[in-house]
């Protein structure tokens, strides 16, 4: 359960802080349904750009926001379907758009689902305390976003081999930034300097993803009824929604998943992870090149008993199909193939993680042998502004990029993507996941065996008392608003 106990000293503080810095905090009723907002914030928005750091920018933590740069309100859900000519299946794939919320990521969301309570409660008081935001990539921009949009300091703690665009970033927006040893697999390092920060700071909080069900919280609700509302608006009556794919992550993302198959229960949940790192696969390890899905370990948030499949996905894949997105000769092969000019300007909106996404999905409808009237959803979690620096460095390596290497990578890492490294998990696959998270959770973190337990015994009431919390966050936001008294 996400602890909502209150501090009312530190409260009042932040009540304080909130009414002289215009700061007024959205529910989760609004961020899924921005209808919701106030007409006076919607107007505000109007003058405020998408990465502005204004407090009304909050507002924009939904999936919904107009796709512009600057001075949108908001519309229907983002999302994108990928044409058959690229995907080579006949199911229909769709995918969140993560590129239109401040920071260019979803991930600003997940911060927001773990920073709400403790804000709500006093449990955070922003005048006194920084927020650490341990994470591969996103996550943390998303804190330190948060962050500034509340007056309050921030720690950015990512990997070292993350792309420039991120660091770039995070130096103008963060307190501090510190880059740990390795690569995206390395977890284990943003952790040990998390452990460090706790023993030799007391001002911090720490918000991991990883283990924070605020994250969790809100992709079930936010996520995924995002997703519900796009398959009611393109589903005829007799199609079918056979599942959703996401990167393991945080376990965040995927918790969607939770939610759709609460709604469609015939639906399946497939966790993506990296070939090169196969931790769900083979209890394996290893570097990989796909920035911003975690790995080496089994977030604590993480619903393994309610995971139907696990896809590796091989980060040449998402490499090679980055530059076929992005190259102008890779355009202009895929333009010969009949490709509109509207699927083509569209193709910036998959980074890399997101082309993983699209890569298992694809596996996902072979392995099944799903047809037209076969639905599949994932996330585009970012989008190519982050990684123009990945392109060039490729480049670099592997020389120009001619309409022969495009044709020669569509068939190779689009329609020549087969069923291989999936694995349909049984109850001993799932238990043999689930007691994965022992070695990281129990024996390094400290957190309690009784939990462990009662996430894999007390199923599913342990995971459907904490989705059932958002009503009493939303009730502990109003109440901190109408004391603010904006």
């Amino acid at each position: 359960m996400i602890d909502l106990t209150s501090n009312e000293e530190l409260l009042n503080q932040t009540v304080q802080r909130a009414r002289e810095r215009d700061i007024v905090i959205p529910t989760f009723e609004q961020m899924i349904d921005p209808e919701k907002v106030p007409v006076a914030t919607r107007e505000k928005l109007k003058t405020v750009g998408l990465w502005d750091v204004d407090p009304v920018n909050l507002f924009r933590i939904t999936w919904k926001n107009q796709p512009v740069d600057s001075g949108g309100t908001y519309q229907g859900v983002n999302f994108l379907e990928i044409p058959p000519e690229l995907t080579g299946v006949k199911a229909r794939i769709f995918g969140l758009v993560g590129k239109w919320f401040p920071t260019g990521a979803h991930k600003v969301g997940a911060s927001f689902g773990c920073l709400a309570p403790r804000l709500v409660t006093g449990q955070f008081e922003p005048s006194r305390h920084k927020a650490v935001w341990p994470s591969t990539g996103n996550f943390c921009r998303g804190g330190a976003y948060n962050s500034a949009l509340l007056g309050c300091e921030s720690v950015a703690i990512l990997p070292e081999e993350m792309s420039r665009e991120r660091f770039d970033w995070l130096q103008q927006i963060a307190g501090e930034v510190i880059a740990t040893p390795g690569c995206e697999s390395n977890v284990k390092e943003i952790y040990d300097k998390c452990w460090e920060l706790r023993k030799t700071r007391d001002d911090v909080i720490i918000f991991n993803q990883f283990e924070e069900f605020g994250n969790y919280l809100w992709h079930y609700h936010v996520t995924g009824r995002a997703i519900e509302e796009v398959l009611q608006g393109q589903m005829g009556q007799d199609d079918r929604f056979a599942g959703y794919i996401s990167a393991t992550g945080s376990g965040g993302t995927i918790a969607a998943g939770d939610y759709l198959k609460s709604v469609f229960p015939s639906s399946k949940i497939a966790a993506a992870e990296a070939l090169q790192c196969p931790t769900l696969l083979l209890n394996g390890y290893g570097g990989h090149r796909i920035e911003g899905i975690g790995d080496k370990h089994v977030p604590w948030i993480h619903n393994v008993r309610n995971t139907d499949l696990v896809i590796a996905v091989d980060d040449e894949f998402c490499m090679n199909t980055l530059r076929l997105f992005n190259e102008p000769s890779g355009v202009e092969f895929l333009h010969g193939l009949g490709l509109d000019s509207s699927a083509l300007e569209s193709l910036p909106l998959l980074g890399i993680s997101g082309l993983g996404n699209l890569v298992a999905a694809i596996k996902f409808a072979k392995y099944y042998e799903l047809t037209e009237k076969d639905f599949v959803f994932t996330v585009f979690t970012d989008s190519m502004d982050l990684y123009h620096s990945r392109v060039d460095e490729l480049r670099d390596e592997q020389g120009g990029y001619s309409g022969a290497v495009a044709m020669k990578d569509y068939h190779r890492y689009l329609l020549g993507i087969t069923s291989d490294h999936m694995l349909e998990l049984s109850y001993p696959d799932r238990k043999r996941i689930h007691n994965l998270k022992y070695f990281t959770w129990i024996e390094q973190q400290g957190r309690e065996l009784d939990e462990l337990n009662a996430q894999w015994y007390d199923y599913p009431e342990y995971w459907t008392s904490i989705q059932k919390q958002v009503e009493q966050i939303d009730k502990l936001i109003a109440d901190f608003n109408r004391r603010v008294g904006l």
